[in-house]
């Protein structure tokens, strides 16, 4: 049994529905209705994942999500009622990892939520437990990150585009290559949802990030700090 997921949901009916979607397809779940609850369940308990509603009492989502970074690179998919481009790039920038806009299909949420856990388990296929180039390195089976053999922490989703990166070190990537690896269907937003992820993990990686080069109108390759 994985670790439970939180709902942070304000609206009782749609936390009941996605309760019952979730434990349904056998998860356990936690439930919060405003912002200081959630923070509290969240310093309280192990989880796997959170869902994360933007208009919240008490506290609203973008200061929840800012003050669980702090501490946690546990994955977060933010759920809002408005569809603003700047407020999904702004939910990307404070480290959520997918972004739903209301109303969704609960099957859809559900898949994406899957995803994000499965990309977490422990994987059977025989994979190298450490990647290392550049000054990088990537532990594996803890998901670990060191640069210059400082750890560093990155969200879910800065995690699995660098990992994705250095896997095929020399090649370059597209865009929607990233977005399929990364998220798992075909699109979630324009070039600036990709951008934002990947400003975010080179502001982390510091004078590494020069690692990643950016191909103009293509997309991204890593290479070793020349």
């Amino acid at each position: 049994m994985t670790d439970p997921i939180l709902i942070i949901e304000d609206e009782d009916i749609l936390r009941e529905i996605l309760k019952d979607y979730f434990m349904n397809a056998g998860y356990s779940v936690l439930e919060a209705r405003d912002g200081e609850e959630a923070l509290e369940i969240f310093q309280e308990n192990e989880l796997s994942l959170i869902i994360l509603d933007i208009m919240l009492p008490k506290l609203d989502g973008w200061t929840i999500c800012r003050r669980i970074r702090k501490t946690s690179n546990i994955p977060i998919i933010m759920l809002t009622a408005r569809a603003d481009e700047d407020d999904t790039l702004l939910g990307f920038e404070l480290g959520a990892d997918d972004y739903v806009t209301k109303p969704y299909n609960p099957l859809v949420l559900l898949a994406r939520a899957k995803r994000l856990l499965r990309q977490r388990e422990p994987k059977n296929d025989v994979v190298e437990d450490l990647l290392e180039s550049g000054g990088i390195q990537i532990h594996t089976p803890s998901r670990s990150v060191k640069v210059n053999k400082k750890e560093i922490a990155l969200t879910h989703t800065e995690y699995e585009i660098l990992l994705y990166l250095m896997e095929n070190k020399g090649i370059v990537l597209t865009r929607d290559q990233l977005i399929t690896k990364v998220w798992g269907y075909e699109h979630i937003g324009d070039d600036r949802t990709i951008n934002s992820h990947m400003r975010n993990l080179r502001s982390k990686l510091g004078d590494h990030s020069t690692c990643i080069k950016t191909i103009v109108r293509t997309g991204y390759k890593f290479e070793d700090i020349q």
